[in-house]
């Protein structure tokens, strides 16, 4: 019975030394767990210092040059092509003939009514012989100049039709596509020819809404070409949209007078360089430190392990740079990436 309860006593003392090592393990996990929580609770982010920094006060934009003029010539009348006076790359003027087309159709159309005209002049030279003996009366003599008439409005309208047989260059231009030949039939509607003009071009680019309030209509700027880097040409600013696109930018259209030898091509990327070449001291912060986009003209900052986000004031924009006119001071620290999981007094953590 004594050696019973004694073997009782060692169980239960075991059973209550293994409940305190599991307890205590409890613990000590539960602790471990707490502080590796609290580290996970902050967000890691990479920071920037704002800074002040001489940049080139020019702001530049690019696009690509596209003729001021350009048109696709069809022909107006069927038939078989007999001439084709041009070629590709061929400068040709304003009415200048760049192919005919035999249109038989046209032809006897314009002899029916020369017929009917000629008939029309007889009847009436015969009937006013006849008028001044009284051979007809008055009435009748008016009613055959008036077939006259409608005989020779016919003949011209015949002409007319018969004319556009020609096919003419609507503007002084550079053949740039020929799509006939001789021998070929042309339906109406077919394309011939594509004439452009690139003695004057047009730059499109875009200007963001800090740099588009200094244009005006008219404006001089300077364009470059990268294709020719060694000739500059002015611009005029001949538009600039009243409403900005979906990435807050405004379209601008530039006026560029072409050099003698033609230098600039459409299709030519171009450079436009708005504002004046001087360089400047900003406060300047990383675009990436905006939170969404630049006009949103909010940040944010590292202050004390926390994320706060606080209003500025942007400028102008140099690139991948942008001026902060007020807000935050030198020396502070912009929050640059992991802005999407903040929220203002978010706990973070610099990362490299």
């Amino acid at each position: 019975m004594k050696k019973v309860i004694i073997t009782g006593i060692v169980i239960i003392a075991a059973l209550a030394g293994i409940m305190y090592v599991l307890n205590k393990n409890k613990a000590n996990s539960e602790a471990q767990t707490a502080i590796v929580a609290q580290k996970n609770a902050a967000v890691a982010v990479r920071v920037e210092t704002a800074d002040f920094k001489n940049v080139n006060g020019e702001y530049v934009a690019n696009g690509v040059f596209a003729p001021k003029q350009e048109v696709k010539i069809s022909a107006e009348t069927a038939g078989i092509v007999t001439k084709v006076l041009v070629k590709e790359g061929s400068f040709v003027s304003a009415g200048q003939t760049l192919a005919v087309i035999k249109a038989d159709k046209q032809n006897v159309n314009v002899s029916n009514a020369q017929a009917n005209y000629n008939n029309a002049k007889a009847e009436v030279e015969r009937y006013q012989s006849a008028y001044a003996t009284g051979g007809v009366t008055k009435q009748q003599l008016d009613q055959m100049k008036l077939q006259l008439i409608n005989a020779k409005n016919n003949l011209q309208s015949a002409q007319i039709t018969a004319g556009d047989v020609n096919i003419k260059a609507s503007f002084s231009g550079i053949v740039n596509k020929k799509s006939v030949e001789p021998g070929a039939y042309a339906n109406p509607g077919t394309e011939l020819f594509e004439i452009v003009n690139v003695s004057t071009l047009k730059l499109k680019v875009k200007v963001d809404e800090k740099n588009v309030g200094s244009l005006k209509l008219g404006q001089s700027i300077k364009v470059e070409s990268p294709v020719v880097a060694d000739k500059e040409f002015t611009g005029k600013i001949s538009f600039i949209a009243p409403k900005a696109d979906e990435s807050l930018n405004f379209p601008v259209e530039l006026e560029i007078q072409n050099n003698a030898a033609n230098d600039l091509k459409a299709g030519m990327y171009g450079n436009a360089y708005f504002g004046n070449s001087q360089m400047a001291n900003v406060l300047i912060v990383p675009r990436t430190a905006f939170v969404g986009s630049v006009s949103s003209n909010q940040v944010f900052v590292y202050k004390e392990g926390k994320a706060v986000l606080t209003k500025v004031v942007s400028g102008r924009t140099f690139g991948d740079a942008i001026e902060v006119i007020s807000g935050i001071e030198k020396g502070t620290k912009v929050i640059t990436s992991g802005q999407i999981n903040l929220a203002n007094g978010t706990a973070v953590e610099i990362i490299k």
